[in-house]
């Protein structure tokens, strides 16, 4: 009996252990980078924050990705450049879409949730974005240094995974089908903001500023919360959801919650987003 109630224990434990971590998803706490960093286990980790703030202060040998030289020079300037442009980029920062790669930013996780998004569209597979803020990393005794990381140029082997990419053409193919979120604030989206940076929206797509998937203090929500977000909009896990902002930026986290937190299968991020769509197609308020 008393075998029998120690192995229950133990499928107690294995089990909720596993729905924890798959919860978690792709996101790697502090504490969790630095035990793998102290058993001197192979990551890349990568810094998407601007080439200064990364020779002010950074983690011990991450690299940098300045995400303005991914994308196009011509309008929409947003939008990436070809796959084997970028992926010669990564290479030439020391990237090679192998193994752990950790991505991390300023704290707000919108630009590595971007960086996260393209190294999956290249086709990396184990992709995670480090959770929150400097001070976490700290607290956690990441080591931090202002020298630089001396960096060896790697080939970047492109395996596309076009299932979660949409382009112009996908879009238009898909409106009234799919269901479409815009998740930039609710004033560019009503073309009501004071600045000229929107006329509208997507005709027919909802609403839902990104930082909605987030707390107060800028941590993720929990899985059960997001979902809850999700099915309000209509977004579940049975049909075919498409997100997008004016850039792709802001998409990436949200992309990177339905997916890997909350297991949607059919997910795409339109690439081109409203800064394409808007020079050709047609807006509504």
């Amino acid at each position: 009996m008393k075998t029998f109630k120690l192995l229950m224990l133990s499928f107690v434990l294995i089990f909720f252990g596993t729905q924890q971590l798959a919860a978690q998803g792709d996101l790697i706490s502090a504490a969790d980078l630095g035990k793998k960093l102290k058993a001197k286990e192979k990551i890349t980790i990568v810094s998407v924050r601007k080439p200064a703030d990364y020779k002010k202060s950074h983690i011990r040998n991450a690299v940098n990705v300045d995400l303005k030289k991914l994308v196009s020079d011509t309008d929409p300037k947003s939008v990436l450049k070809s796959p084997d442009e970028v992926a010669a980029i990564l290479g030439k920062a020391g990237i090679d879409g192998k193994g752990l790669i950790v991505v991390y930013d300023n704290g707000k996780m919108k630009y590595a949730g971007r960086l996260y998004w393209i190294l999956k569209y290249l086709g990396a597979e184990n992709v995670k974005l480090l959770h929150r803020d400097l001070k976490k990393w700290q607290a956690a005794r990441i080591p931090i240094t202002k020298a630089p990381t001396p960096v060896k140029a790697k080939t970047f082997t492109v395996n596309l995974n076009k299932s979660i990419f949409a382009d112009e053409a996908y879009v238009k193919a898909h409106l009234g089908k799919a269901v479409f979120i815009d998740v930039r604030p609710p004033d560019e989206y009503n073309g009501t903001s004071t600045k000229p940076v929107s006329k509208g929206h997507i005709p027919g797509a909802v609403n839902m500023e990104y930082v909605q998937i987030l707390k107060e203090n800028g941590a993720l929500k929990s899985p059960a919360e997001i979902e809850k977000i999700m099915k309000g909009l209509g977004a579940t896990p049975d049909k075919e959801i498409i997100i997008y902002c004016a850039s792709s930026t802001r998409a990436g986290i949200v992309y990177m919650a339905l997916t890997s937190m909350l297991g949607y299968k059919n997910v795409r991020v339109y690439e081109g987003a409203y800064n394409e769509w808007v020079m050709n197609n047609p807006t509504e308020k």
